[in-house]
């Protein structure tokens, strides 16, 4: 479907792409340190199922429809960034937070899980990068270009996974040192939501979709 040289050349471009931190690995890394390594792997597969969502969308052209219109663009991003900024109040002042952490229960992994999802499918960027990257490495001359952008989707989020599942391993790690210090746990949920809230921050402020509706 897709000749061996161009999806070389595509899985170089994309490592390149996913080895650069973004807010889902700083997503990702905070869920880890936060909560320890499981939490932040359970993190990897919630944010790359958001990943197949927007492939599929792109694929079906959903997510060009949904660019087109600048009040729908604005809508799903606020909506990512008011929930961002929720999880973030939302560990800054519940007891339950810590509580959470120390459990590890599979309630908590699935919370975790539905939040990678949820964090990932209201971020309209990753619609619009999906439509702006995936076709560059479509070749017309094989057909089936739908076929071959869900193909190179899907390969993306392949990718995203191993790379993000390193980054939860190291901040996992690591998290399982700093949760030693006695400071460290007392302060941890306020970093872990503040990290939150900034991310919602930056997500509402991006820059404005100038297409109009």
């Amino acid at each position: 479907m897709i000749a061996l040289d161009r999806l070389a050349l595509f899985a170089v471009a994309a490592l390149a792409l996913l080895l650069v931190p973004g807010p889902a690995v700083l997503y990702v890394v905070t869920r880890s340190i936060h909560q320890g390594r499981r939490a932040g792997l359970v993190s990897v597969l919630g944010i790359h199922l958001g990943t197949l969502v927007h492939v599929t969308a792109a694929t079906a052209g959903l997510s060009a429809l949904i660019l087109s219109s600048a009040t729908a663009f604005t809508a799903v991003k606020l909506a990512g960034a008011a929930y961002l900024i929720g999880l973030g109040l939302w560990t800054l002042v519940s007891r339950n937070a810590d509580t959470d952490v120390a459990l590890g229960g599979e309630r908590t992994l699935r919370r975790t899980f539905t939040q990678g999802v949820i964090v990932n499918v209201l971020n309209p960027k990753t619609a619009l990068f999906f439509l702006a990257f995936l076709p560059q490495f479509v070749d017309p001359s094989r057909g089936h270009a739908t076929l071959q952008i869900a193909f190179l989707g899907w390969t993306f989020a392949v990718l995203g996974m191993i790379t993000d599942s390193i980054w939860a391993i190291a901040a996992g790690a690591a998290g399982d040192v700093l949760r030693r210090s006695r400071r460290f746990a007392l302060g941890q949920r306020y970093v872990s939501g503040s990290v939150f809230v900034g991310l919602g921050v930056v997500t509402a402020l991006a820059g404005a979709h100038h297409s109009s509706d």
